[in-house]
């Protein structure tokens, strides 16, 4: 075979699809001739993917524009001879690698997990022959037989089938089994509606079939898939941005004031090294060096309050994207819905009931009116109850856990349901009525029937189906008492399509009464005559806990959109349940439609709609990337195959950790392991306290790092005596970035957090009150800072080591106080309360056991250079210090105090 043919395969004729694949469905191809096509098109897998080396990943630690500054600094600190400066110095930058090494395990396994999907074994038609071969072995031109049970080893072209259902929803989105058949169809048919094809990964139900490969691994619509979670770009969060940005901030200002510091001293003739120890001793003083490992801390233990949450993050930044995000797309089956068909509405005698419950769980009432009803004051009501429960060939049983699930159809298993809420029991019907024949449902006759009675007794066949096929063979209809009247077909019909329109899925129910001594079941035994009972309307209901989370993130700012393979209708009836709209109709777009936009028409319609129906996933990855051009943080729910290019691509992808595939879950950042949409609802509450904790270590420790960095340029530009000496400014950046700093990291959520709006993803991560409120704070510290060392160097009897001690406990106190301040931009600490984090007096009273270990032991006092501090010294500290917390306080009540009602005249 030269080369496989490039046409659509679902619009071929099965006739044809055989000959062009150069093979004979009757014998399959010869065992030479598929060997010879395996080497040419190669084995039935996908591709892996080539992934970073360990060491790589370990060294991209570094590449970040501070730590540049900080190994630059250590290695010219070494070479000048400062050995135990440039370890501290060096020492800090790998272990901030270390931690981000370990902690974020960014392993790519999506591919992986897809190839384990169509790993399995085939039956396939070879040399004349039925065998049983690795599903790797598949060539285009095999023929594979399929039978329930089996899961479909590669694309193929159905040729024959009896009664074929396969499970695509992980691929489509679909909700029920696909009924495959043979006719060829329209080249625009869409993914989910191409019945005459199979596709690899997806799962037989019920049925037989025979079909031939047109696609193997790479070339699958699973390996197709594979090839857009390759190329989906794995995106910066808004903090990786944010921080990225902030780094390079400060690396500029930073090595602009170290430059001037060198060259001021270079001018007034001072000794180039020592001027050179001034420059790195000011980058050393600017650099934030927690702040990276703040930010990973921070993540991490963020990591562990969702995980309490029941949410697991395989990505350390999806912790602060949630905060920052302004649109969640959610897949509907099994994430907005409950993934397990329920009947709704049941039409019967004229009346038109409602069950209540959902899912398989038997608890539920009928209702007419919002009234319970006696089911059997409606005759015409119990027969279609029961002519659901003996014409089905499924089971609802209890699993390990004790849960309710289906065996076999989930249409089927709504059915049983339904009866069993209105008191019917399976057992008694079928010891009443046992099956005696059956006529499988095929999807040319549109309906299933069974013969039902005693050996002896009169015999009855019920139907179920089509309603549009089976009003056709109705001569009468069941009335409420159980009368027969002439059949209404339009009627039906209206009510069938009435049901519809409010996103159920509607079948019609019959019967046919025989005479005793009839025993066989054949088509024309209902093909007239028959008796209407009534319709049952089914729906995969929404989840009651996602109607609350919806609202919830709706108050909180956030859009919610679906995005399903599924029908437009029954998607419109499902958001219209959940509320995803505020007005009362709910915009819908099909996948058709989207098909014919581009550039700026798809970002409006992505903006401007909330459902998107009948999607392919290579559009869902499109809509994905329409939000993010439009500035939006995309957060991405799903759970099947279909869902993971667009979980990849978005900012946060997450997966359903129940039902959802290997490929989902490797795909994603966030696993809900509840598989709650509401739990997402907590996550973002905390990813915003993440950023919010970020944000408020960043307002703390940007005076300091501002204020050691100005004193020394300052003291250079005067032409006085440094305040502090190098390794004074790695102790105090060093010691209070552990035991002040990462307080802010435990700090709880702030109690309105929820109520705010998402953040402008454009909004800069330094905003104009923090800066103005950063300049305020430097300024104390420097002016503190200078005074304290004239006046504690004008003492008689005090030295230069004594000043320099002083003016590190100024800072340090200056730090502590402003800590204070910083638990909240917005409100008073007294308003917060200050036991409300434990680790805040911790971390104070740790700080200054150390600070009085640096003034007064004769260890710490040689290492750095300091002397013990006189008493009144601590007095100008403490002023100093409480000044500061109270200016910051004043400064939030004028900024941020509740606006005064106005009086009326």
């Amino acid at each position: 075979m030269k080369e496989l043919p490039q046409i659509n395969w679902h619009e071929l004729p099965e006739a044809e699809a055989a000959p062009l694949l150069e093979c004979d469905p009757a014998t399959g191809l010869a065992q030479a001739e598929a060997e010879a096509r395996l080497r040419q098109f190669g084995p039935n897998q996908m591709t892996a993917q080539r992934r970073l080396s360990e060491w790589m990943r370990f060294l991209l630690q570094f590449h970040q524009p501070l730590i540049y500054i900080l190994l630059v600094s250590a290695a010219i600190t070494a070479g000048l001879g400062k050995w135990v400066d440039a370890a501290v110095i060096f020492g800090v930058t790998v272990a901030n690698a270390i931690i981000g090494y370990i902690q974020e395990a960014k392993a790519e396994k999506a591919i992986g997990a897809l190839a384990k999907m169509i790993v399995t074994e085939a039956t396939v038609r070879r040399g004349g022959e039925k065998v049983r071969i690795a599903s790797t072995q598949l060539v285009p031109g095999d023929v594979v037989l399929l039978q329930a049970g089996d899961r479909v080893p590669a694309d193929l072209r159905m040729l024959e089938e009896h009664n074929l259902q396969i499970e695509e929803a992980a691929l489509t989105g679909e909700s029920v089994p696909s009924e495959k058949q043979t006719a060829p169809l329209p080249a625009g048919t869409i993914l989910a509606e191409r019945t005459s094809l199979a596709f690899a990964g997806t799962l037989v139900t019920a049925g037989q079939g025979e079909g031939v490969v047109f696609a193997t691994g790479d070339t699958t619509e699973v390996g197709r898939i594979a090839g857009m979670i390759g190329k989906a770009d794995a995106l910066q969060t808004p903090l990786t941005r944010k921080i990225a940005h902030f780094s390079r901030l400060v690396m500029y200002v930073i090595l602009g004031l170290a430059a001037v510091t060198f060259g001021i001293g270079i001018l007034r003739g001072e000794p180039w090294p020592e001027m050179f120890m001034a420059a790195i001793a000011l980058a050393v003083g600017a650099i934030p060096e927690g702040l990276p490992a703040v930010v990973t801390i921070t993540l991490a233990i963020g990591v562990g309050r969702m995980a309490r949450q029941r949410a697991i993050i395989r990505h350390l930044p999806a912790v602060e994207t949630l905060g920052s995000t302004t649109v969640i797309c959610s897949d509907k089956t099994g994430t907005l819905t409950q993934n397990q068909m329920t009947v709704q509405e049941i039409h019967a005698g004229g009346r038109l009931y409602h069950v209540t419950g959902g899912g398989y769980e038997p608890a539920g009432e009928i209702h007419f009116e919002r009234k319970p009803v006696v089911v059997g004051e409606n005759v015409a009501l119990i027969e279609t109850l029961g002519a659901g429960l003996l014409c089905n060939d499924s089971q609802v049983v209890r699993n390990e856990e004790g849960q309710s699930i289906a065996q076999g159809d989930p249409t089927e298993a709504a059915l049983i349901v339904a009866a069993q809420k209105a008191g019917l029991s399976e057992e008694e019907w079928s010891g009443r009525l046992p099956r005696i024949e059956t006529i499988p449902f095929e999807s040319g006759y549109k309906y299933m029937a069974t013969l039902h009675g005693a050996a002896r007794g009169p015999k009855v066949i019920y139907i179920k189906g089509a309603v549009e096929t089976l009003i056709e063979k109705c001569a009468h209809a069941l009335g409420e008492n159980g009368e027969l009247t002439p059949v209404d077909g339009a009627l039906v019909l209206r009510h069938a399509e009435a049901m519809a329109a409010r996103g159920l899925r509607v079948l019609g129910f019959a019967r046919r009464e025989m005479p005793p001594a009839h025993t066989g079941l054949e088509h024309e035994h209902v093909a007239a005559e028959l008796t209407f009972l009534g319709l049952q309307g089914k729906l995969d209901p929404p989840r009651p806990e996602a109607i609350a989370a919806v609202a919830k993130c709706r108050s909180a700012g956030i859009r919610v959109k679906m995005i399903t393979g599924d029908h437009v209708l029954t998607a419109k009836a499902i958001a219209a349940r959940i509320g995803l709209d505020t007005g009362p109709d709910v915009l819908a777009l099909t996948g058709r439609e989207l098909e014919k936009l581009t550039g700026d028409e798809l970002a409006d319609a992505a903006e401007r709609a909330s459902v998107f129906a009948r999607v392919a996933p290579e559009q869902k990855l499109r809509l994905v990337q329409a939000l993010q051009a439009r500035g939006h943080i995309v957060a991405m729910t799903g759970d099947g195959v279909n869902d993971a290019p667009a979980l990849k691509q978005a900012d946060i992808g997450i997966a359903m950790g129940i039902t959802g595939t290997d490929v989902s879950k490797e795909a994603a950042d966030m696993i809900l392991t509840d598989d709650d949409f509401a739990t997402i609802e907590a996550a973002v509450g905390e990813g915003r306290g993440v950023f919010d904790n970020l944000i408020k270590f960043i307002a703390w420790i940007l005076p300091t790092s501002a204020g050691l960095a100005l004193t020394l340029l300052v003291a250079i530009v005067w032409d006085v005596a440094l305040p502090l000496l190098p390794t004074q400014l790695l102790w105090i950046n060093l010691v209070t970035s552990i035991l002040l700093g990462l307080v802010l990291v435990f700090e709880p959520k702030e109690s309105d957090i929820m109520q705010r709006p998402p953040r402008d993803p454009k909004r800069p991560l330094l905003t104009l009150p923090l800066l103005m409120r950063t300049g305020l704070v430097t300024l104390i510290s420097i002016g503190g800072a200078f005074g304290l060392f004239a006046w504690e160097h004008g003492v008689e009897g005090t030295n230069l080591d004594e000043a320099r001690a002083a003016v590190v406990n100024l800072i340090v106190m200056v730090q502590s106080c402003y800590l204070l301040n910083c638990r909240s931009r917005t409100r008073s600490m007294f308003a917060i309360g200050l036991f409300s984090n434990p680790w805040l007096l911790a971390g104070i009273g740790a700080t200054w056991l150390a600070q009085l270990a640096f003034t007064y032991t004769p260890f710490m006092n040689q290492l750095f250079h300091t002397a013990p501090v006189r008493a009144e010294a601590w007095i100008y500290i403490g002023a100093i210090g409480v000044f500061t917390f109270a200016v910051v306080e004043l400064e939030k009540w004028l900024r941020f105090r509740a606006p005064q009602p106005t009086k009326k005249p």
